[in-house]
């Protein structure tokens, strides 16, 4: 129908022009991203996100999207930043994984954004076909709300006991050792040449390994945001614009991750929650309006912990 293409069209216009802004404007080829520019490039991107929210309360109160769940315009705002919020507080656990490849592989921090730019696209594409085999599962297969929140559990769970264990920085084995990637790093190349033979450089490993990094957390993150809502448009573009701004999330935190540990503790309890309300909520619905204050007290409360005991260290 045609009153459901424009909201797709305006989604995918204004994420084009998010990318190219950061690409061409705040980013210049080979430099180092300082702390402060990556907290206004935070902002920036989640300024967006909260603006975009301003179009999903038009497209639902004016009928122009498709609306299976007959979502008021508050209703659905209020669905898509809880969404938001599941997807950038379950990126948390992914900012520890990007550290530690890049740590691994050796890039210099001059290459990082770059990386994690083409990664975005990435999952853009692959986040779309999984989001819709998700949602085509859940709504075909009695049951399978049981399975997805079984995964969220075993996330959550198995969150804690890698938490427990202490992260080795070593090269990616198995498809890494396969492909023949180098250590080196040739500039900007994804190609060099070694004794005479043609091997990909360590910013090319880096990258295959962001990407496959991403699709084993969109296992995660995608049962959880169908947790929230099964709404096609509302899962799509809130777990869009939550993974475009954790490039600069990372660049903020990225000297402070070890002062927002106690945060994985935070994202343990939001998972455990989502995972109820995704196995009991097919019997009894939860209100909206609970799952934001459940994100926003265990993120305040991580947040808060992890500060006092870094002051108890000093």
């Amino acid at each position: 129908m045609q009153e459901n293409i424009l909201p797709w069209a305006l989604l995918i216009g204004y994420i084009v022009i998010l990318l190219l802004i950061d690409f061409f404007v705040l980013h210049k080829k080979g430099t180092t991203i300082s702390v402060k520019k990556a907290s206004y490039e935070t902002i920036f991107f989640i300024t967006n996100a909260l603006l975009f929210g301003g179009l999903i309360y038009w497209f639902y109160s004016s009928g122009l999207v498709a609306n299976p769940y007959d979502y008021s315009g508050t209703k659905a705002v209020v669905t898509y930043l809880t969404g938001y919020l599941v997807e950038l507080s379950l990126s948390v656990d992914n900012l520890f994984v990007i550290a530690v490849i890049f740590t691994s592989f050796k890039i210099p921090s001059q290459f990082q954004h770059r990386l994690l730019f083409l990664g975005i696209l990435g999952a853009i594409i692959f986040r779309a076909l999984l989001i819709g085999v998700g949602i085509t599962l859940i709504n075909k297969i009695p049951g399978m709300h049981f399975i997805f929140g079984g995964i969220l559990l075993f996330t959550a769970f198995k969150m804690l006991k890698d938490d427990q264990e202490p992260v080795k920085n070593e090269e990616p084995k198995g498809f890494a050792k396969w492909f023949k990637f180098s250590k080196i790093i040739d500039g900007d190349n994804w190609v060099t040449t070694v004794d005479g033979k043609r091997v990909f450089t360590a910013l090319f490993g880096a990258l295959v390994t962001i990407e496959l990094t991403d699709l084993l957390f969109a296992l995660d993150s995608i049962p959880a945001i169908l947790a929230i809502t099964k709404d096609p448009f509302i899962v799509y573009s809130s777990n869009i614009f939550a993974i475009m701004g954790l490039r600069s999330l990372y660049f903020f935190l990225a000297n402070m991750l070890e002062r927002f540990k106690y945060l994985k503790y935070s994202v343990f309890v939001i998972l455990l929650f989502v995972a109820a309300k995704l196995i009991v909520g097919h019997y009894y619905p939860f209100p909206e309006w609970l799952s934001l204050v459940v994100i926003f007290v265990c993120l305040g409360a991580g947040v808060m912990y992890s500060l006092s005991k870094d002051q108890t260290r000093l």
